[in-house]
């Protein structure tokens, strides 16, 4: 058997990787990369590296020939750039006719109304599409995307939110990578959906047990969009990135992300990390 995953010198891919090289011998593990430099400390450990750039299309057959379990990680992006991005490395799939596809997709993505579920939608359609086997892997909010806002409050700030009392199924990347491989190295998963969503919280909740992990109040400052967009602004957030923050906290505020389940613990088989012990290994990695 041989496993490929997508953009393995990712946050995500890098922790995929580093999971399966503790599951299966590294000689049945490929990664497919846009620089494979970056992944010459894999190679030396005995994974194969191909080049595969989901923009160059004719990359990508060579990248995914002969594999039998494929993990494509989602691109980074606008709504256009990721669908067609998706799109190519859905295609060139079905053109090497891998044996079964893996996808990093959204929470609720065929339902949500956030921004970000447009390119997943399209993607998840078009791997069904394919006929190919698939496992769609519906991750809610990596606890990492937060280590601004704690870095900020550990210097003094408030926790600023115009999400209002909207919920969001935290959860740490390590978590949805062990998930990943649970799917990639197990069986039974074929042409399934696993929405990988932690206890869902307000932002009052994880401020309050961020508050316990790092000894002190965190007051929570509830605004309005053009607020949170001026107070991200005066942080130093450029431009171009605040249409996508203040998406976020708009799809955060319309519960979005406000998923229960339990898919996460019947991959892992154990419980997630409870908040505050996982909060503290996102401020011990800050620190």
């Amino acid at each position: 058997m041989k496993i490929l995953v997508t953009g393995a010198t990712g946050k995500l891919g890098t922790k995929v990787v580093e999971a399966l090289l503790k599951s299966v011998p590294a000689n049945q593990l490929a990664v497919s990369v846009r620089e494979p430099e970056k992944a010459e400390g894999l190679r030396a450990r005995g994974v194969e590296v191909r080049h595969g750039d989901f923009g160059r299309p004719e990359t990508l057959d060579t990248a995914f020939a002969g594999i039998d379990r494929l993990l494509i990680i989602s691109a980074d992006g606008d709504t256009e750039t990721r669908t067609r991005l998706h799109s190519n490395a859905v295609a060139a799939a079905a053109r090497a006719k891998v044996g079964f596809i893996a996808y990093t997709s959204i929470a609720n993505a065929m339902e949500s109304k956030m921004f970000l579920a447009v390119p997943h939608q399209a993607t998840e359609k078009a791997i069904r599409q394919t006929g190919i086997p698939y496992s769609f892997l519906r991750n809610n909010w990596y606890l990492e995307n937060e280590a601004s806002s704690i870095q900020a409050v550990q210097a003094g700030a408030p926790w600023v939110t115009s999400a209002g009392d909207g919920k969001v199924g935290w959860a740490l990347r390590q978590e949805y990578a062990d998930a990943a491989v649970a799917v990639l190295t197990g069986s039974g998963h074929e042409n399934t959906t696993y929405e990988l969503s932690g206890k869902p919280l307000t932002q009052d909740e994880l401020a309050a047990a961020l508050g316990a992990v790092i000894g002190k109040e965190v007051p929570v400052k509830k605004v309005d969009d053009a607020t949170y967009g001026d107070i991200m602004k005066g942080a130093g957030v450029p431009d171009f990135i605040m249409p996508f923050l203040l998406g976020i906290q708009q799809g955060i505020r319309e519960n979005t992300l406000d998923v229960e389940s339990s898919d996460f613990e019947k991959l892992l088989g154990r419980p997630l990390a409870p908040i505050r012990e996982a909060l503290q290994q996102v401020v011990n990695g800050i620190a």
